[in-house]
């Protein structure tokens, strides 16, 4: 639930979301809380994921594939909750990491608005492993 990455590096990301009126997280025409939790959990997955999809001279890793889960949500603090049609700007900043040879732990603090108003805030523990494809 990202559209475009607009500024990314080891320890910040910012990312853009268009809300479309078929998706999973609209109901009469607002997008749900459950969205705009999903939405910074995939904007903040991007900073940790990237380390598997990609070599650190920028090569492409092949037949890897990541797994998240969401591990815990603190202070969570929804203040407004946007419609169809409008494009959320999701920005996330590294707390911390603790990095495993194929999963990564890490704990973010994130924000998302439309235009100038706010619409949630939280910090967000997430769980990431990395899973190769076979075949």
């Amino acid at each position: 639930m990202v559209d475009l990455i607009l500024e990314i590096d080891a320890n910040f990301v910012e990312t853009i979301f268009l809300i479309k009126e078929d998706n999973i997280f609209v109901q009469d025409n607002v997008f749900i809380e459950a969205g705009l939790i999903e939405n910074t959990a995939q904007t903040c997955s991007s900073i940790v994921g990237k380390k598997y999809f990609f070599d650190e001279d920028g090569t492409e890793n092949e037949n890897v594939n990541v797994i998240g889960f969401i591990s815990a949500l603190k202070n969570v603090k929804i203040h407004s909750l946007p419609k169809v049609g409008d494009t959320i700007i999701t920005k996330a900043d590294l707390v911390s990491k603790f990095a495993g040879d194929d999963y990564t732990l890490c704990t973010m603090s994130c924000s998302s608005s439309v235009e100038d108003q706010i619409l949630l805030e939280c910090e967000i523990n997430l769980f990431i492993q990395k899973t190769v494809s076979v075949g």
